[in-house]
């Protein structure tokens, strides 16, 4: 049974999270459904931008489910590892942005989920962290590696080795959130993000998408050879002559997609 519900509202699709009895809770099959949600949009024109978010007002998602895994040997743990790694790279690898709508607790995988996107949108109410060690255990899904690089090694520090939660307000001043909504409009305000983003060529997006995942951590002059060849994409692109042509005429560009 699917455990994600799918809406294409305009030129965005919105992703949500089926589960609201047991917190949105992360499994094997919502994970390899993600995944799949992730490379379908990539190849899907009429899909600008993908929100996810979690049903019900309670969480987005409340990471693992714990007693599921009191169950698990440490061989299953191990290939669960393997398996998150992987589908949460499809989502950084899908070449359309992901919109994370937290419209409620964002903790443990539940965090590393909306990491693995390009934004995140929190509900005034939201709360966000990583509390493995809470538990006994350590960020396994990709928090030590993402965390870190969005708010600074200092912030992921604090925050993984208290286990604490995040309120919206001090997630969006240490830049782990990028907007903050009105009260129980979170999904709204992710499709309003979305829609700005659709604004813009299709082509160019994706290839700055690719080139800020790319390039962000390598040596300089090697960032900067990789920016060159995602540029060399958009350079080639009918959409680059659609943009300076609309500009010089003062209209709205219509993309093309390539």
């Amino acid at each position: 049974m699917p455990e994600l519900r799918t809406e294409d509202r305009g030129s965005a699709r919105i992703l949500t999270i089926d589960k609201e009895p047991q917190m949105n809770v992360l499994s094997r099959a919502l994970v390899a459904e993600l995944a799949q949600h992730a490379r379908q949009a990539s190849v899907e024109a009429s899909v600008r931008a993908v929100v996810l978010t979690g049903s019900g007002n309670r969480a987005f998602c409340a990471g693992a489910n714990l007693k599921e895994r009191t169950s698990w040997t440490e061989d299953d743990i191990r290939r669960w590892l393997v398996e998150l790694h992987a589908g949460f790279r499809e989502i950084e690898r899908c070449a359309k942005p992901w919109i994370a709508a937290v419209n409620g607790l964002a903790l443990g995988g539940g965090c590393e989920l909306a990491l693995a996107c390009d934004l995140r949108v929190m509900d005034p109410s939201a709360q966000i962290g990583l509390t493995e060690t809470k538990v006994g255990v350590i960020p396994g899904g990709g928090g030590t590696v993402r965390l870190a690089r969005i708010v600074g090694i200092g912030r992921a520090h604090d925050m993984i080795l208290t286990a604490r939660r995040v309120e919206a307000s001090e997630a969006l001043q240490i830049g782990l959130a990028n907007r903050i909504s009105a009260a129980g409009d979170v999904v709204s305000a992710a499709l309003a993000l979305a829609g700005e983003i659709a604004d813009n060529a299709p082509v160019a997006v994706a290839a700055a998408k690719a080139s800020i995942n790319e390039s962000w951590d390598l040596a300089v002059d090697a960032a900067l050879e990789a920016e060159r060849r995602h540029y060399e994409r958009v350079l080639l692109s009918e959409d680059r002559l659609e943009g300076l042509k609309a500009f010089a005429e003062r209209r709205r560009p219509s993309w093309k997609g390539r």
